[in-house]
């Protein structure tokens, strides 16, 4: 009996390990900040952009968030929606190539905003919205390096762009993609969602655009579920070849 008991305990102690360390590693795969919807159509205007910034440590709050704007494609008539216990700074730059829209031209842009004053605790996450006028027409994708600041001093700088074809970097800045005019991804749906989403609570926050994370994150959980049934298998196996001679 004693021998049957060891077994089994050490049976399932490899299988709740593995399935543990998988789930672990799937909940940090997607712990990064995230821009909403994922893409929008070249040259769109009047929309919104939702940065979404999880806290992803345990003994720390995020304090600070830092999102820089392109200014080689400029984002234009950036717009900052009040959030609740935080205070935006918006800071603009001169472009080194003025803009020339039916307004006029535009020769400055919004290249920083910073949030700071509020506070994500442990386990939660907060969204900053960011109207916007208009998009550029005359790049593919737009990368937002963003920066958060813990209350213990750590700084996570999500400014790594994956390369062509690439894996994700470990710090992923968030990434808006560009879709031609009339396309399956740029017809304008994402602007409309978007702007609803903005103006009710945050807890309506659509979820489809972050389907990319979710996905790594259900498939690495699936993975350690079917690494604790096997462990749990070789365990019984090895149960029943210990108590094989007694019979």
């Amino acid at each position: 009996m004693s021998a049957y008991r060891t077994t089994l305990r050490r049976a399932g102690t490899v299988a709740a390990l593995a399935t543990a360390g998988v789930l672990a590693a799937a909940g940090v795969a997607s712990a990064h900040v995230t821009v909403h919807p994922e893409s929008y159509a070249k040259g769109a205007t009047d929309g919104v952009l939702t940065f979404r910034v999880p806290n992803e440590e345990n003994k720390a709050s995020t304090t600070k968030v830092q999102v820089y704007l392109p200014t080689d494609h400029p984002v234009l008539g950036v717009l900052v929606t009040p959030q609740n216990g935080w205070t935006a700074k918006v800071t603009t730059s001169k472009l080194t190539k003025p803009v020339k829209t039916d307004d006029g031209t535009i020769t400055d842009a919004v290249s920083e905003i910073t949030w700071t004053g509020g506070k994500i605790a442990a386990g939660q996450y907060e969204d900053f919205n960011v109207a916007f006028g208009q998009l550029p027409d005359d790049t593919d994708q737009l990368a937002f390096k963003t920066l958060q600041t813990y209350s213990d001093g750590d700084v996570v700088r999500w400014i790594e762009e994956a390369a062509a074809g690439g894996d994700e970097p470990e710090n992923p800045a968030p990434v808006l993609k560009l879709a031609a005019k009339g396309s399956e991804e740029g017809d304008g749906t994402p602007a409309a969602s978007t702007t609803a989403a903005a103006t009710s609570t945050k807890s309506s926050s659509t979820s489809a655009s972050s389907s990319s994370s979710d996905s790594t994150a259900r498939g690495l959980g699936i993975a350690g579920l079917i690494v604790g049934v096997l462990g749990l298998a070789a365990g019984a196996f090895a149960v029943v070849r210990s108590r094989t001679p007694r019979s």
